[in-house]
Order: C-alpha cells, then sequence, then structure tokens
C-alpha cells in the first residue's frame, strides 16, 4: 500500500476539495486526483462521491479513515524520533494559521513572514479572516480566535488579552458636541460590524454604550471601520494596536469606553507531534509575549 496515495485520501477527507488537498501539500490538484484514483483502484471500490461541493466519503471511505489516521501517527512517530540533524532549520511542509483580521493582519504577518525566510522549506498560509475557521474540518492547523473552543479534540492555550476604545477622528470631534458623558453619544453617527453577520458574540460592543437609531457605516471588516472613522464617518470601537497609533484619531470617553477581550490559539491534539506545527505555535507565543505593551497599552486620555 503507497503511503503517498493514502496521505493524500486523508487531505481530501480532511479538507473535503482536491484544491484545498493539494494547497495543504503543495502539489497540482491532478496529482491529488490521480493518487486518489489509484488508491480506489487498489481498494477495488470508490472512496469518495464525487458532489458539486467537493468530495464526501462513502462508506468504504469512512471505514479506512481510522486505519490512515493511525498510519499517520505512526509515521509522526518515526520523524519524531529520527536523529536531529533536525533542528528547527529543518522545518518543512506548509502551516496555515488561522485568525482575526487586526490581529492577523497588524501583528501576526510580519513577523511570520520573517519566520519563513529564516525557515526556506517553510510554508505559512495566513488566513486573516472575519469569521470562524473550524479545525475539526481541517481549515487551518493553528486558529486563534476570540471564544475558547470547547468542543472537540483539541490542544487550547491563552494567548494573549488585548483592548478596545471607541474612537473618532479629531476633526470629526472637533466639529461635534462634546463627549462628556455617555448620554453625549447620542449626538453622533457610528461605525459598526453587520450585525447578521457578526461572527462572535465577543465584539458586541456598541449596545452597552449607547443604541443608536441607526448605523452611518457598517462592514464585516475591521480595516474598513478603521478606515471609515479616519474620513470622519462616525466613532467606533477599534483595537487600541489598530488605533492608538494613528495620530488623527483619539479615544472617546476613555474611562468608561475600554473593552478587553482574549485571544485563545487551539490545534487539533494529533498536531503536536508536526513539528512545522508545533514550531509555528511557539513562535506565536513568543510574538504575542513580545508585544504585549502594543496589545495592552496604557490608558491614554482623550483629545475631545
Amino acid at each position: 500500500m503507497d503511503w503517498d496515495n493514502l496521505r493524500y485520501f486523508l487531505e481530501v477527507a480532511r479538507v473535503g476539495t482536491l484544491v484545498a488537498a493539494a494547497r495543504r501539500t503543495g502539489v497540482e490538484h491532478t496529482t491529488v486526483a490521480r493518487r486518489i484514483q489509484a488508491l480506489e483502484k487498489q481498494m477495488g471500490t470508490p472512496l469518495f462521491t464525487r458532489e458539486a461541493s467537493g468530495h464526501r466519503l462513502t462508506e468504504a471511505g469512512r471505514q479506512l479513515l481510522p486505519a490512515v489516521e493511525a498510519m499517520e501517527l505512526a509515521v509522526l512517530g518515526v520523524e519524531q524520533s529520527a536523529p536531529a540533524n533536525a533542528s528547527a532549520s529543518g522545518l518543512s511542509g506548509l502551516v496555515r494559521v488561522g485568525a482575526t483580521e487586526g490581529f492577523g493582519t497588524l501583528i501576526l504577518a510580519p513577523y511570520l513572514a520573517e519566520f519563513t525566510r529564516t525557515h526556506p522549506g517553510l510554508s505559512i498560509d495566513l488566513l486573516a479572516l472575519p469569521r470562524l475557521l473550524h479545525l475539526s474540518r481541517r481549515e487551518a492547523d493553528i486558529v486563534i480566535s476570540l471564544e475558547r473552543p470547547t468542543r472537540g479534540s483539541v490542544i487550547v492555550t491563552k494567548l494573549a488579552d488585548y483592548t478596545l476604545c471607541l474612537y473618532g477622528q479629531r476633526e470629526y470631534l472637533a466639529r461635534k458636541p462634546l463627549v462628556a458623558q455617555r448620554e453625549d453619544l447620542r449626538h453622533h453617527a457610528f461605525v459598526n460590524y453587520v450585525d447578521d453577520l457578526l461572527f462572535t458574540k465577543e465584539l458586541q460592543f456598541i449596545d452597552q454604550l449607547h443604541q443608536p437609531e441607526r448605523f452611518a457605516f457598517r462592514s464585516t471588516s475591521i480595516s474598513a471601520q478603521y478606515e471609515a472613522v479616519r474620513v470622519g464617518a462616525g466613532l467606533a470601537v477599534l483595537p487600541a494596536f489598530l488605533a492608538d497609533r494613528d495620530p488623527i484619531l483619539s479615544r472617546v470617553l476613555p474611562q468608561e469606553a475600554e473593552f478587553t477581550r482574549t485571544f485563545w490559539m487551539s490545534m487539533p491534539q494529533e498536531a503536536r507531534q508536526q513539528s512545522r506545527i508545533q514550531a509555528v505555535w511557539e513562535f506565536i507565543k513568543q510574538v504575542t509575549a513580545k508585544e504585549q505593551d502594543l496589545l495592552r497599552p496604557t490608558r491614554r486620555g482623550a483629545a475631545h
């Protein structure tokens, strides 16, 4: 039995499409298709049904899956016990990291890019998306989320707390009524997430301060909200690590409108046996520890 055929079977079973499996293994999707066809010929039965949305396991495929997963763990065990000319510089393969948009783009991206430069055999996909990524569907190897996972066979660690505050553009604030207390917020426009597309309740802030009759601008993207505040569209709750660095923005109601949220990092139990994933996991922990002052800045006053 050819292990290469089996590992491609395993990837397709996990991610559901030839294209996604090819991306994770670093080959063309036609290669994955050939491997699956060869395995099905060898087994004498179809292992997947081909549907418009992707590949779904047949009963034969479901029966085969646990045995192939056990083989994968055995192979990983051999790799782990192999003598070490394999220092960190021996890292190779693909690691997919899922993160919230702001944290992924502003904090992680430059560090992870540098990490791949240090380890030329390693590839990293950074999925900085305004939605929840699922380890159970193998959408990523490591996921950084705002809610602690409570289901599935996963390893979870608290990565860091971070601060969010209410911000406005300085020129906008100068021409609008002074905000000295919450009641004054009724005179202002607001920028926010799109409610029915909000992927976590942890990002619901505005209702705790004020309930506007309407929002001037809404977006699923925190970057888009930030840009809207910059041009004076209204007030918004933004991560301090994004907004504090911008001199044209000022905190509003700094004593009251300050929130703390937590980043949780998780990976599947079996991933701890994979040196490339473990190395990226530890590196992200180091990066986050290094950026604590950016994530939890000292309180500064508002200009308005």
